[in-house]
């Protein structure tokens, strides 16, 4: 039976602000507990006019106290920004207040612009040695979460608190091939985001698989999918309600960071001949249409990386139609039966 999971990236749409954006990203992630989805994360996104999600371990811990059952993480934490150290701390304190529900996804992506990620590092930080620095930072933030810094090393003796009994499943996030050598060389979990490139994926998650090694962590490999899903009563619900997305992903293309529009502001906006290649092209990033088309397509999905789990991003532009999507595809997959 697929396990279905959900990222949500708190998007703020035309007419809402912040602060409903993550009020409903909480609400989105109680109707996701009660219906037996099987892990709930969270984005970070800096300086975005479109993404409300800046703090994913301060929401976190907020998902965790009004949710009961399912895995919460961060989808993910941007580690080149940050101290490896404090990063292990902040999720040991998740772990040990929420033991055995708390994901750390790491990816290494900047989550903004260059000049929004000086401000986050500092303002004489090298940017580029922040990137290149990003497998020993995932080596020091595993051996703080599972106490085993090598002897010898700088941080030796250095225990990140509070110190708990259990570890926080540990993922690598990415949408190339690299993420998925970096999380086999460090014995991590590998998420492929599909929803950021629809090419490539299955041969990303191969090659995690076939070189991964065995750690503290994992003593197999672990590997997952996310896409966009968009799932309505009907097929011609859900393209009308799908015109949002389409929209919403060629402005980002655009560098027009503004948010979901309605489907009525989609149907206003003039689109070129090369928007409309991108509206086709993109939709490879997608999977739209009525429960039993989505089903189906998601199946074929898991399929092909070889997965028994996708992570949906649940798309639309109001609350309601997001929350739609996840009701519909519960009882598509009968995750009612997953419930523990």
């Amino acid at each position: 039976m697929l396990k279905l999971s959900i990222l949500d990236q708190s998007p703020v749409s035309s007419g809402f602000t912040h602060s409903d954006a993550l009020q409903q990203t909480i609400q989105l992630a109680q109707l996701a507990d009660r219906l037996g989805y099987t892990r709930f994360w969270v984005s970070e996104h800096h300086n975005s006019q479109g993404l409300a999600g800046s703090s994913p371990e301060v929401l976190l811990s907020t998902l965790a106290a009004r949710t009961n059952r399912i895995r919460l993480g961060s989808g993910g934490v941007l580690l080149p920004h940050y101290s490896s150290y404090k990063v292990a701390e902040n999720f040991r304190m998740l772990e040990a207040l929420y033991p055995g529900r708390i994901d750390l996804g790491i990816g290494r992506a900047p989550g903004g612009t260059p000049h929004t990620a000086k401000a986050l590092r500092g303002v004489s930080a090298d940017l580029f040695e922040g990137l290149e620095r990003f497998p020993a930072q995932v080596t020091d933030l595993l051996g703080f979460l599972t106490d085993s810094v090598e002897p010898g090393h700088v941080f030796e003796g250095i225990r990140a608190t509070p110190m708990v009994a259990g570890v926080p499943q540990v993922w690598l996030l990415g949408s190339t091939g690299q993420s998925g050598v970096y999380a086999s060389q460090a014995g991590a979990a590998f998420c492929f985001a599909h929803f950021i490139n629809g090419a490539g994926g299955q041969q990303a998650v191969r090659s995690y698989r076939s070189s991964f090694k065995p750690s503290a962590l994992n003593v197999v490999p672990q590997a997952t999918v996310c896409i966009y899903v968009l799932c309505a009563e009907t097929q011609a619900e859900a393209e009308e309600l799908a015109a949002s997305i389409d929209l919403r992903i060629l402005q980002m293309e655009k560098g027009e960071f503004t948010g979901v529009k309605s489907p009525e502001e989609a149907a206003e906006y003039v689109y070129s001949d090369w928007d409309q290649t991108r509206l086709r092209d993109n939709r490879s990033r997608m999977i739209i249409g009525d429960p039993g088309q989505v089903r189906e397509q998601m199946l074929n999905l898991a399929s092909s990386y070889q997965v028994d789990e996708v992570m949906v991003v649940a798309g639309g532009y109001l609350p309601e139609t997001r929350q739609r999507t996840i009701e519909l595809l519960a009882e598509a997959f009968d995750l009612a039966a997953l419930k523990v």
